[in-house]
Formats: structure tokens, C-alpha cells, sequence
């Protein structure tokens, strides 16, 4: 099987961190497009609102990426959620999700891998878990991925699929999965990430498209 290769010079990381190249045989022109970035500072809430603050989310991209990087609580256990937009006002699309975890205490005493019925929904509007159990010392926080597939069509549901890795207030290493739809056909048009006590007290959020 004869091997693709990217030229060395098709890579483009300045202004909007773009892989530019073509793989041989493959019609690639995925450009990732950074939107806005939010930097908290004692938000109960961050939320992300098409048309507002400069903030794209529409057909413009087929997928969004939200990155999520160095969030630190200023309670300790925190968990940190999200919810979506379906018009309106509130942030209560209706949602069926599914979450799982794997932790490591940092002493080696001991490992999970399990399935978290507490943290998946069915059919509904709350809150949907990303990072739980976050710690708040000096130097614990989380950082993750979240991605939103079409959220401007209005036949399908919305897809989204996350991931995140905490430090864990009880000095685990904790990796937590999450997926699910918004079943509803109208457009998602804003996205919010909150917290269940305290505040983001620090971290940023960026939120990029992809072509």
C-alpha cells in the first residue's frame, strides 16, 4: 500500500492555525479558526451567544471546537457542566447523553474505569456534567476538549462529544468522557459552561470553527 505524505511546507501554525496541506489521494481542507477566547475571573457562568461579543456559532462552520484550558475552581469538588441553547433565552435544550470515567490515585493505592449513571441524562433539559470533582488547590484545575457538530441545521439532532482531564481534589489523575444529542431540530445557538458551587476563578475558553 503506498504511504501518503503532507509536504513539510504545507503546515501553516501562525495567524489562524491552519493545516493548509493535502494528503495525496484525499480531499482535506479542514482549517481550524479560532472565534473568540474568554478568560474567566470569578464567573459563576461563561456562555457563548451567536452574534454577541463576536462570537460565531451558526452555519458558518460544520463543527465547533471549545477548548477549555487550565480551568480552576475557587471551590474545592467542583463540577463543571454545560448547556446548550435552542433559541430563547435559557439554556435548556433537551439532551440524551452518556458518561464514563478512568482515575489514578497519584499514591498508586488505586485505579477505576467505570460507567457514571449519575453523570448522563435522558431526555433532559439540565445541566450536562463534563468535569466533576475538580480540585481547588494552588495548582489543580482541568483541561479539555468539547466538540458541536452543526448546531445551525434544522432537520438533525446536534451531536456533541467531550473529554476532559482534572485534578481531582482527592489527588487523582481523573479522565472523564461525555457524548449526547440535543434532540431538538431547532438551531443551537448559544452554549454555556457553569459551575455547581463557586466560581471559574481562573482559566480561559476558546472557542474555534473548523472548515
Amino acid at each position: 500500500m503506498a504511504l501518503s505524505k503532507l509536504a513539510a511546507n504545507s503546515f501553516d501554525l501562525t495567524d489562524n492555525y491552519a493545516l493548509t496541506g493535502t494528503v495525496t489521494g484525499v480531499v482535506s481542507t479542514q482549517k481550524l479558526f479560532l472565534i473568540k477566547n474568554i478568560d474567566a475571573s470569578t464567573d459563576s457562568t461563561i456562555s457563548f451567544v451567536n452574534g454577541s461579543s463576536s462570537v460565531v456559532l451558526d452555519g458558518t462552520y460544520k463543527t465547533y471546537l471549545f477548548r477549555l484550558i487550565n480551568i480552576h475552581p475557587s471551590n474545592n469538588t467542583t463540577t463543571f457542566s454545560v448547556n446548550f441553547r435552542d433559541g430563547g433565552s435559557n439554556y435548556d435544550a433537551t439532551k440524551t447523553t452518556t458518561f464514563f470515567a478512568a482515575s489514578h490515585a497519584e499514591d498508586d493505592s488505586a485505579t477505576s474505569l467505570a460507567y457514571a449513571t449519575g453523570a448522563d441524562l435522558a431526555q433532559s433539559t439540565g445541566t450536562q456534567k463534563i468535569a466533576t470533582s475538580v480540585g481547588n488547590d494552588n495548582d489543580e484545575n482541568f483541561n479539555g476538549e468539547l466538540y458541536l457538530f452543526n448546531p445551525s441545521n434544522t432537520t438533525f439532532v446536534k451531536h456533541f462529544i467531550g473529554v476532559n482531564q482534572i485534578s481531582n481534589h482527592s489527588s487523582y489523575s481523573a479522565q472523564e468522557f461525555y457524548a449526547g444529542y440535543c434532540n431538538v431540530t431547532a438551531a443551537i445557538d448559544g452554549v454555556q459552561f457553569s459551575t455547581s458551587a463557586g466560581t471559574f476563578e481562573t482559566g480561559r475558553i476558546a472557542l474555534y470553527g473548523i472548515k
